[in-house]
């Protein structure tokens, strides 16, 4: 199982390609490094050691990103197989109804969204005699939203069963949007423990800092030694640990 995850991991890192929204990310990266070096340890030579921590930043933060896109995607898609039932209701097919609710979608979100984009798929598939299923199936795997996939795999089998996809897709959309109701109450719980974590993560940069200016040369006896650095180092990692457990606790999925 871990070797299956490395070489997927592997593959993803190979087959990426940078583009400009990575730079503030990278930027980001740079600066967490320079910060831990200063304050952890008041030494650029640390700072450079500490530069291959963008590498994980940047995953991180890449991953979070596509958690956010895929959930909006999710929401977008909902008002998308909306449309869909509506076109459905008026006597179109479904490849048709498809192609309607592609141009709905690029009216209410602009087509340059994350959902266009993969209506926009869908369209030129069909206009390339590519099986609705099949399109709709890949357009659940590359989303990465679970209700899309559940969604494609219920319609392929309605489709191939000859179900009634007027129903099934009314079905799908009240899951979804009681789904999506539970998550905003979810939110609303959590969102001030989200932002008191938050300044949490920040405080012991203030300490640290207040305590720099306040009472020069307070934590000389931790800089440029041994013992000083193997404690910095273990309060970096604490600090680290801290961080990804108070961000496991507030980012709550169902």
């Amino acid at each position: 199982m871990k070797l299956k995850i490395l070489k997927s991991y592997c593959h993803q890192v190979i087959n990426y390609r940078p583009c400009l929204s990575d730079v503030p990310v990278l930027i980001q990266g740079i600066g967490i490094a320079a910060l831990f070096g200063k304050l952890f340890y008041n030494s650029v030579i640390a700072v450079v050691i500490l530069l291959p921590l963008v590498i994980p930043w940047f995953i991180y933060r890449k991953k979070t990103e596509k958690i956010r896109i895929s959930r909006v995607v999710g929401i977008q898609f909902r008002d998308a197989i909306s449309s869909v039932l509506t076109s459905l209701k008026a006597g179109y097919s479904v490849e048709n109804a498809f192609r309607e609710a592609g141009r709905d979608i690029d009216l209410l979100y602009g087509k340059k969204s994350h959902i266009s984009r993969y209506m926009d798929k869908v369209y030129k598939g069909l206009r390339n005699n590519v099986p609705l299923e099949k399109l709709l199936l890949d357009f659940g795997k590359k989303s990465g939203n679970a209700d899309i996939e559940e969604f494609a795999g219920v319609f392929a089998i309605a489709k191939r069963s000859g179900g009634n996809m007027t129903e099934t897709i009314d079905r799908t959309i009240s899951v979804i949007s009681r789904k999506m109701d539970v998550e905003k109450e979810i939110e609303v719980l959590i969102s001030a423990k989200r932002l008191e974590a938050r300044i949490m993560n920040f405080v012991p940069f203030f300490i640290i800092f207040y305590i720099s200016i306040t009472s020069p040369g307070f934590f000389a006896p931790l800089y440029h030694n041994i013992p000083g650095v193997i404690l910095m180092t273990i309060c970096m990692f604490v600090y680290f640990a801290a961080y990804l457990l108070s961000e496991k606790i507030v980012n709550i999925t169902i």
